[in-house]
């Protein structure tokens, strides 16, 4: 069935300023009605959604699904089976395969496995550069032709300014996004953990700062030059969030996202620090409430291994107070599946990268939203309507008409996050034991149930 009657709920839809308790009318898979006591159609099953949130489907546009070539982690299957369970109707896969998805038939490829196995939407972003290695462009307009919504190096980081230039050159042509992971190689070589207090203590290589915010500067710079919009990904330090907040107060094209790791950790947890601390050596009051108060982990725990790495408590603030501002203004998850055995060796020789899909929504709830740094709405925009303008797709709303993509999520329940219930192929995430508080309680998509708790 594609035809639904959600009851009694709090619909928030910020695409349209809608906040009020509403029924949600769902027929043939197209949003029909929103309002006040709506009789349900012969054969229309009734969801009841009274005590919680009902809103546009949730839209994560980074993730990392590793089909084709490395299904060992993840595949699309097993990828949106997560992303359902986290509340997500949407996804955005990067290129970074194997091959790389630098070539329309890549595309194709992907697109069929989704309709075969899928149970989002999943949508494609291209390559820059052919075989992500930064030193010739790949077929923009073919890909653009195949349907990518944008075009990445993601998981590597355009280093040649002018190749980079081009690049926006042809995405603004074919009206394209430009998403890039901001890495400066020179500056970081191979730094594995945040340059700081932490690093000294463990002796582990350091990752700075800088050698994200160089090349955030240059992409506002590109963005300037060629009028492209360049969106900068999973941002972690403050100097970017301080070049981004400057750029758009002067009109720039240029936008950042931001992950829960990169707001809700800090580098103290790498050494299995019994609370975080902050750069005076002063206990951080890390908001995770009383539910978390006296975590402990292992040190050098892989599953804190990210890139960008995890930062310090500034860094942390800082990205805070940027989607407070609305500097940043989208929310993703950059969930990056791992095999156990990949990430069970010596921190400098594990892969970065962790899951995410199914606690982005809690931890962000909980460090956006019950500690009143934003709105509730404010939240949901950033899951749902900017980045569906970002990426120019038609959903992210509840505009009568538009898809009934749909996402009903209780934002006060309590819940523990446990290992074996997860959907994901991979188990690489650092929340598992975590009491968290907000979870999706049912996932539609096109007006059919695709998850219910």
């Amino acid at each position: 069935m594609n035809s639904l009657l959600l009851t009694g709920g709090h619909v928030v839809d910020p695409a349209n300023n809608f906040d009020s308790m509403a029924d949600v009318l769902i027929l043939d898979g197209k949003i029909s009605a929103i309002g006040k006591n709506i009789s349900a159609p012969a054969g229309v099953e009734i969801f009841e959604a009274t005590g919680k949130i009902v809103s546009p489907g949730l839209i994560d546009l980074h993730v990392h699904f590793r089909e084709p070539g490395q299904t060992a982690k993840e595949n699309i299957a097993t990828g949106t089976a997560a992303a359902a369970r986290g509340g997500f109707t949407t996804v955005v896969c990067m290129p970074n395969t194997s091959p790389a998805i630098d070539s329309a038939g890549t595309v194709a490829l992907i697109h069929e496995r989704a309709r075969e196995s899928g149970v989002v939407n999943v949508f494609v972003t291209g390559a820059i550069s052919k075989g992500l290695a930064g030193e010739e462009l790949a077929p923009i307009g073919g890909l653009k032709k195949a349907g990518v919504v944008a075009i990445t190096d993601d998981g590597h980081c355009v280093q040649n300014s002018e190749l980079m230039r081009r690049a926006c050159e042809y995405a603004k042509m074919f009206n394209l996004p430009i998403f890039d992971h901001c890495q400066d190689y020179s500056l970081v070589t191979d730094g594995v953990m945040n340059e700081g207090y932490w690093s000294l203590v463990l002796g582990l290589r350091s990752w700075p700062s800088a050698g994200e915010e160089l090349i955030v500067a240059r992409n506002i710079l590109l963005a300037e030059l060629t009028g492209a919009k360049i969106h900068c990904q999973h941002l972690s330090a403050a100097g970017s969030v301080r070049l981004i907040r400057d750029a758009k107060k002067r009109g720039v094209s240029i936008s950042g996202e931001a992950c829960p790791h990169h707001f809700t950790l800090t580098d103290a947890a790498i050494a299995g620090s019994e609370k975080f601390w902050a750069d005076d050596g002063k206990t951080l009051n890390s908001e995770l409430g009383t539910l978390n108060t006296s975590r402990t982990w292992p040190s050098y725990d892989t599953n804190f291994k990210m890139n960008p790495p995890l930062r310090s408590a500034k860094d942390r603030e800082a990205i805070l107070a940027g989607l407070a501002d609305g500097t940043i203004d989208i929310l993703c998850s950059d969930h990056a599946p791992h095999c156990d055995y990949e990430k069970e060796v010596e921190f400098s020789n594990a892969p970065f990268g962790i899951t995410g899909l199914e606690t982005e929504l809690a931890l962000s709830l909980m460090q956006l939203v019950h500690t009143k740094r934003i709105s509730l709405a404010d939240m949901i925009a950033k899951f749902t309507i900017n980045p569906a303008r970002l990426l120019n797709l038609e959903k992210g709303t509840l505009t009568l008409g538009a898809d009934a993509d749909v996402t009903v999520f209780d934002a006060d329940a309590e819940w523990t996050y446990r290992r074996e219930d997860s959907a994901s192929k991979s188990k690489n995430n650092p929340f598992f034991g975590w009491n968290l508080k907000g979870r999706a309680v049912a996932t539609i998509v096109g007006g059919k149930i695709v998850f219910r708790d």
